[in-house]
């Protein structure tokens, strides 16, 4: 499939994108409280493009007719998984077996497994990524929210590497929802060392960079090319996200569309 349309409307012959259901070029949406036609608008617009939805941290709790929307989202055909800090929430307070029941009740079929804010033994994490791999698809979050806390790249190496060999599908570093936190220092700039030593180690194909913010997004398109995978990207990103992927935005115009198309992989 090449671009976003495909066939002889593809004039601009833009780089190929898998089609879905995708396991790399992951655009992994935030849903912090859209209602049902909001829903139905995005995925009118820009429904090819969303592969993951996340229902913001607790939000799934609050919601009123969370139901409903899990329901159009199956029908969607588009996976939602809860944010982390409910996984954190259930933990604390010793209510894990019942967040997994809620969970298997409500339909989900992903979880994110977290510890940004709670204290939680590395060793425990991975019990934990491991536990609920029987049953869901676990995506694993690696950073603190705490724009303070700073860890060193081998310290993030490590962690990553054990928590996809304790099962989890894909680890997302962390970024919070306003970037200032995890892979990005509290000014909003990007930590490139640091991912530079990330991708030494681990496949660029099993992480999701949290990128909710245009900069970061472009920075890693730049980088790694159409099919990197990003999260945490607002609803009304997805577009021009996907404009950034194809090179059709004039941050990633010469780097992807006018060059040939293999110079991203270069600088892996």
């Amino acid at each position: 499939m090449h671009g976003s349309n495909g066939g002889p409307e593809d004039f601009l012959d833009v780089p190929a994108r898998s089609g879905k259901p995708r396991t790399e070029g992951l655009t992994h949406v935030i849903d912090k409280g859209l209602d049902l036609r909001q829903i139905e608008g995005l995925f009118e617009t820009a429904g090819d493009y969303v592969d993951i939805v996340k229902l913001g941290w607790g939000t799934s709790y609050v919601t009123q007719n969370v139901e409903d929307k899990i329901g159009l989202y199956r029908s969607l055909g588009v996976p939602i998984v809860c944010g982390g800090t409910l996984f954190e929430a259930a933990v604390g307070r010793d209510r894990l077996d019942e967040y997994r029941t809620w969970l298997q009740q409500k339909g989900f079929t992903h979880v994110e497994v977290s510890d940004g804010t709670i204290d939680l033994p590395h060793g425990r994490k991975l019990e934990f990524v491991a536990e609920l791999a029987k049953d869901f698809v676990v995506m694993s979050e690696v950073g603190s929210k705490n724009s303070d806390v700073v860890y060193a790249p081998y310290q993030w190496v490590e962690w990553m590497k054990d928590e996809l060999d304790a099962g989890a599908w894909k680890v997302i570093t962390e970024a919070r929802e306003g970037g200032t936190a995890g892979i990005f220092r509290p000014t909003g700039e990007m930590r490139t060392g640091l991912i530079d030593e990330i991708v030494h180690e681990i496949e660029v194909g099993d992480i999701i960079f949290e990128a909710p913010k245009e900069a970061a997004q472009g920075w890693f398109v730049r980088r790694f090319g159409p099919e990197v995978n990003l999260g945490n990207i607002p609803p009304e990103e997805v577009i021009p996200l996907e404009t950034l992927r194809l090179g059709l935005r004039s941050d990633t115009l010469k780097e992807i569309l006018l060059s040939e198309h293999t110079a991203f992989a270069d600088r892996i």
